[in-house]
């Protein structure tokens, strides 16, 4: 099983699990839409899955599955918030009290207090086609990630190309074109394959067939701000997108590597380092004019990654996977979490090179040795 496989796997559990439970013989009446029922409070939160972990001021925010949000002054004793909702958070950005949590059905919840108190700002839930027209597959897809430049300008991007912008602070948010579908031609990926002659299986694939062409609206997985003000977004199949222009204009890449890159973190000027499937990392210092591959040493897949000071970086992923370098150029040292399971998110912790993990088994402190 790959990690698109362990990432869907994931998210699709957690929504399945966001599910209220009633009895069989319950009215229908009595079932309530988890988009708009509060999150339970669950005692065994910060032991089960979470996606996501920020720094809000001096404080910790994690974001997981049934609308769970869980609030650290010091990283190792958690509370739960009180959340208007029980889908299930897939991210969270903050800028010192203010915090926005992004997560299934399109959802984004704000908070003004550092997380103790949450307002629904967006909400895109599945809608069934009506007569002849074809489903919007965007409606009740995931948002993945969510990034704020400063207070008011904000960014959220998500499952089948979804890319989000606002600039009152979420009060409204606004689509962008990131991907942009190309009509097919002779002279692309996506022609159609030339039909097959007389005596030729029709069961089995030519060499052309088989070709992976660019996804025309890949998943969007993760969106990056570099010290030069750009921003950077990976996604399906080695898709990349980057814009100088705060989002207005968005010009697409593609990676050395047609695999699907799960995360992406921002640098000074325009350094970047992407990172995804069966172990791959790239880093690139001219915002993806030119990329160069890091050794990992495994090729178990990376779902997060944090920033360390001096160019460094810590990156996390399955079997509790985590690589940390001290710092720009230096090789990545590879240690393992054994309790951790998949891990999904990772910060700097304390000042003795602690980092604190969120993941499958919820969030914990990791001291590499």
């Amino acid at each position: 099983m790959n990690l698109t496989d362990y990432r869907r796997l994931a998210l699709a559990l957690s929504a399945w699990l966001a599910l209220p439970a009633f009895a069989a013989d319950a009215p229908a009446s009595s079932w309530v839409d988890p988009i708009n029922a509060p999150a339970e409070a669950l005692p065994l939160a910060p032991q089960s899955l979470l996606l996501d972990v920020v720094r809000s001021g001096e404080h910790y925010i994690a974001v997981g599955a049934r609308g769970a949000i869980l609030l650290s002054d010091d990283g190792r004793n958690w509370k739960q918030a009180a959340v208007p909702t029980r889908m299930t958070f897939t991210a969270v950005a903050a800028l010192d009290a203010q915090v926005w949590a992004a997560g299934h059905e399109g959802i984004i919840a704000h908070s003004a207090d550092g997380g103790e108190h949450w307002e629904l700002q967006r909400q895109d839930p599945w809608k069934p086609a009506t007569g002849s027209a074809m489903r919007d597959p965007t409606q009740g897809g995931p948002l993945l990630c969510v990034l704020f430049t400063d207070i008011h300008h904000g960014y959220a991007v998500g499952a089948y190309s979804v890319a989000l912008k606002t600039d009152d602070g979420g009060a409204t948010w606004t689509p962008m074109t990131v991907a942009k579908p190309k009509a097919a031609s002779a002279d692309d990926d996506g022609a159609k394959p030339a039909a097959k002659g007389k005596g030729e299986h029709s069961d089995t694939f030519s060499k052309e067939e088989l070709t992976l062409g660019q996804e025309a609206t890949p998943h969007l997985n993760a969106i990056a701000h570099t010290g030069s003000g750009a921003l950077l977004i990976v996604g399906e199949r080695g898709s990349a997108f980057r814009s100088r222009d705060a989002g207005a204009t968005w010009q697409r890449q593609q990676l050395p590597y047609d695999g699907s890159m799960f995360g992406v973190i921002g640098f000074e000027g325009d350094h970047v380092l992407a990172f995804g499937l069966r172990g791959h990392v790239y880093e690139s210092t001219d915002l993806g004019d030119h990329w160069k591959q890091v050794d990992t040493g495994t090729e178990l897949s990376l779902m997060g990654g944090t920033a360390l000071a001096d160019g460094g970086s810590a990156i996390v992923g399955a079997n509790g996977i985590v690589l940390v370098r001290n710092r720009a150029g230096e090789a990545l040292k590879s240690y393992v979490d054994e309790s951790a399971g998949i891990i999904a998110s990772v910060l700097p912790f304390g000042d003795k090179g602690e980092l604190l993990i969120a993941g499958e088994n919820g969030i914990t402190v990791f001291q590499p040795h």
